[in-house]
């Protein structure tokens, strides 16, 4: 029997349940009723990028791209493509490559403070450490495998540890300055980690949400990379937009401007594939309307450059091209999520 045994996982925990004190988790959604489908053409496009991804794994379960070799970021991307099929470890038919994949990022935490960088480690260790905690958090809370919980136990004290006193982080595990777009990645990874059952302390994540919300322009609505430093960017302003969503502010009076500002960028090539990460899950749990037009354009718009090998490998979307694997994994998630797989994203 495979090591990964599927254990009940409540998938609708209210915010009530897991909320944050004083930042509106409690908040009911009554946003009208989503109808955007997963069709044939994206299941058959979808299909072929998860294929293609297989193809590209390291034999230590890791996957590589570009100057990010055996990179715990890139794993945990490509897994998460995974997931936002269904496929599990020991379930599905790529749960032996999602297998191999956990392990990997299981392996990889680093002595003795609990980083998820591997071996090979690299710079701006923090964003690995993020994605790589979100998802062994959706894994821990799909699965019952007793070796992920100690690993997530350390990485998430690692995150809390690592605030700077205004709230937020940056590329190192220390609590010195702080960016939104890690600090969206932390708030993310510590969210699916309150979800599947560890303590995260309140504080920690109210504090986190105020500096997100002090990187806010009032006047269009976008977000920044800092506070009062530079202007907003599409790809900021949909991190923002979604961390607002997962903090269940979902009748902020921040939210309409904000979408408004990403609808006018809906193609900007300023890390695109980032951006879409973020904003397909922002503007699902938007729902109605604007979600239903936004999942329309993003298939017109990104199906269309799939390449024969079932990967989408080009810059014709990005003008910050990392590479296959990552801009792969993130189109299959983006167009994923009407399936609403991965715990943390369901509406």
């Amino acid at each position: 029997m495979n090591q990964f045994n599927r254990r009940k996982f409540n998938s609708c925990l209210t915010a009530s349940i897991l909320g944050i004190a004083g930042i509106g988790f409690a908040q009911e959604k009554t946003t009208a009723v989503i109808h955007a489908k997963l069709d044939e053409s994206t299941k058959k496009a979808i299909a072929k990028a998860l294929a293609f991804i297989a193809t590209k794994q390291n034999p230590d379960g890791s996957w590589s791209d570009g100057g990010y070799q055996h990179s715990t970021a890139i794993t945990s991307f490509a897994l998460l493509a995974y997931m936002s099929q269904g496929h599990l470890p020991g379930q599905g038919m790529y749960g032996p490559e999602v297998n191999k994949g956990a392990q990997f990022l299981i392996a990889s935490a680093r002595e003795p403070d609990g980083l998820l960088i591997g071996a090979r480690g690299g710079g701006q260790s923090m964003y690995s450490h993020g994605i790589a905690t979100l998802t062994l958090s959706q894994l821990w809370g799909t699965t019952s495998d007793d070796s992920i919980r100690p690993v997530l136990k350390r990485a998430v004290d690692l995150i809390i540890r690592s605030q700077n006193p205004q709230g937020g982080w940056r590329y190192n595990p220390t609590p010195a300055d702080a960016d939104i777009s890690v600090t969206v990645m932390q708030v993310m990874a510590l969210r699916a980690a309150k979800n599947a059952g560890l303590h995260v302390p309140d504080q920690t994540l109210k504090k986190a949400i105020e500096y997100i919300e002090s990187c806010r322009d009032a006047k269009t609505g976008g977000y920044s990379y800092q506070p009062r430093a530079g202007g907003p960017e599409f790809a900021r302003t949909a991190a923002g937009l979604c961390v607002l969503q997962l903090a269940g502010k979902y009748d902020s009076k921040d939210i309409p401007l904000a979408v408004e500002y990403l609808e006018k960028h809906f193609k900007s090539k300023s890390h695109f594939w980032y951006g879409h990460y973020y904003a397909s899950h922002a503007m699902h749990q938007v729902g109605g309307a604007a979600w239903n037009s936004w999942y329309a354009k993003l298939k017109e718009l990104v199906l269309p450059e799939q390449g024969p090998d079932g990967s989408w490998s080009g810059n014709n979307l990005d003008s910050h091209k990392v590479g296959p694997i990552y801009q792969t994994s993130i189109a299959v998630i983006a167009l994923s999520v009407p399936a609403q797989y991965i715990p943390i994203f369901q509406r």
